[in-house]
């Protein structure tokens, strides 16, 4: 971002962890806003002991089982997306994204789907084998997901010791589709470029911790740079954040040059990667949006990740 925070970047990027220029933690919170997490929080790791899978009919529980066999695995994958679109479809049908939380199918399903991902992210062999099991479609889109976040880990710094990182419930997800589409009119900056940036700097407005390098607000600016690009707005602000982002990346180069654009958002090409292949995912469809809102909050710490945020 307009800061030069990797460690942010790989937080976030993380789909993940801490906040900074490419890096936040955000992700669905189940945490009380404006309430401070201490960092090592939540979740087992992946490789905890594995249980049955649940039946068709259930939801996956918050650290359900991980199957390491590319076949079982690439099973659980299309049996998950495929349920996770149709209760996307349910909530924009019969529920209100404009308003409240995303449904308990969404969030369990989304978290579960996100889990796998990250599993994949660290095991390249199993990751390989799983995509040829797919179909080609679904095959694409995790190939996208899991580069991405391959790709933001590979920013990360892990911290130790306890840390606090200040979360709070984002915006409905309408409501921050409607601020993106906004910029977007203004600038010209594509609305999915913008939600990928944001879902990579602090997951959708979820972390509200300054980075380690002094980036504010939910698009992450230096104050200098806010200075320069926020337009008498209030750096904290979302829909103010948006529209300074947009103008940044405008006078960057976009939407001609995204990747010069971004990069001069982050000055890493793996960060510039990650947040073209999740907003590539958006443009395919735009249930990619609301299953990325719902992605929850990760640190990266020296005795391995932790969820901060979720059920």
């Amino acid at each position: 971002m307009p800061r030069h925070a990797m460690l942010a970047a790989a937080l976030a990027a993380v789909v993940v962890p801490l906040s900074g220029c490419g890096g936040s933690v955000g992700e669905a919170a189940s945490v009380a806003p404006r309430e401070s997490v201490t960092a090592p929080a939540s979740e087992r790791s992946p490789a905890s002991t594995e249980r049955p899978e649940p039946a068709a009919r259930d939801l996956p529980a918050p650290d359900e089982a991980i199957p390491k066999d590319p076949t079982r695995l690439a099973d659980a994958l299309s049996r998950t997306s495929g349920r996770l679109r149709d209760a996307i479809d349910d909530w924009r049908r019969t529920g209100d994204p404009a308003k409240g939380e995303a449904p308990e199918p969404v969030v369990l399903l989304s978290l579960y789907e996100q889990r796998v991902y990250r599993y994949l992210a660290r095991h390249s062999t199993i990751a390989s084998r799983t995509y040829g099991k797919l179909p080609e479609d679904m095959a694409a889109r995790a190939r996208d997901n899991v580069t991405a976040i391959r790709d933001l880990l590979s920013l990360a710094h892990p911290v130790s010791g306890p840390i606090k990182i200040k979360v709070e419930a984002p915006q409905p997800a309408d409501a921050l589709l409607a601020a993106f589409r906004r910029a977007e009119r203004r600038f010209g900056v594509e609305w999915e470029v913008l939600a990928a940036v944001m879902l990579v700097e602090t997951k959708f407005g979820r972390v509200r911790s300054p980075s380690y390098v002094g980036a504010k607000g939910p698009m992450q600016f230096m104050p200098g740079t806010w200075k320069a690009y926020g337009m008498g707005g209030d750096i904290d602000d979302t829909g103010d954040a948006l529209l300074a982002a947009a103008n940044y990346l405008h006078a960057s180069g976009a939407p001609g040059d995204y990747r010069r654009a971004l990069y001069a958002y982050n000055h890493s090409q793996a960060y510039v990667d990650a947040v073209l292949l999740h907003a590539r995912q958006m443009k395919r469809d735009v249930r990619n949006y609301y299953a990325y809102y719902t992605w929850q909050v990760y640190v990266i710490t020296t005795k391995g990740e932790r969820r901060l945020t979720g059920p």
